[in-house]
């Protein structure tokens, strides 16, 4: 079993990769949902305002901070190679640093920019909605699956 400040480093990395899935399953099951049927323009403007508040020390603490704190992990694993957990813990490092930072990067942020943008009661804003919705929320659940998925490879190291 691990011990000590890699049990530690483990233990955060459960709670910091389970917290981002929290937050975006929210987003993935009833969030997006809800934006989905307003108007577009109100829409597009209700999620340029959650976008702005998301780049808030709050969320990204914990969503940076789990990206460093299973950077480490990784790195740590890559060192020590332990008798238990190695193959869990690269497991649960790659998950949260390739499917939910890393498609944060190329997938989300991508058309958040883009919505941003665009007037919301313009019509290339009421055009382009609907497939932002769609396509967002699809990278959005690749992003909670990849981030619950960290999070069980965590637990599944510590036992």
């Amino acid at each position: 079993m691990i011990d000590g400040p890699y049990f530690v480093l483990t233990v955060l990395g459960v709670l910091g990769t389970g917290l981002v899935a929290g937050v975006f399953c929210g987003f993935s099951t009833f969030v997006m949902r809800g934006l989905a049927t307003l108007p577009p323009a109100h829409g597009a403007a209700a999620m340029n305002a959650i976008n702005v508040a998301a780049v808030t020390p709050p969320f990204m603490i914990v969503f940076l901070g789990s990206a460093v704190l299973c950077a480490v992990i990784a790195v740590v694993t890559f060192v020590l190679w332990p008798d238990e957990g190695t193959v869990e813990l690269l497991v649960g490092s790659a998950l949260y640093l390739f499917g939910s930072f890393g498609v944060t990067i190329v997938a989300n942020v991508p058309r958040n920019d883009a919505l941003l943008k665009l007037d919301p009661g313009t019509s290339q804003a009421a055009a382009y909605w609907p497939a932002y919705v769609r396509e967002w929320t699809m990278w959005n659940h690749v992003r909670t699956v990849a981030s619950a998925g960290a999070a069980v490879a965590y637990v599944l190291a510590l036992t």
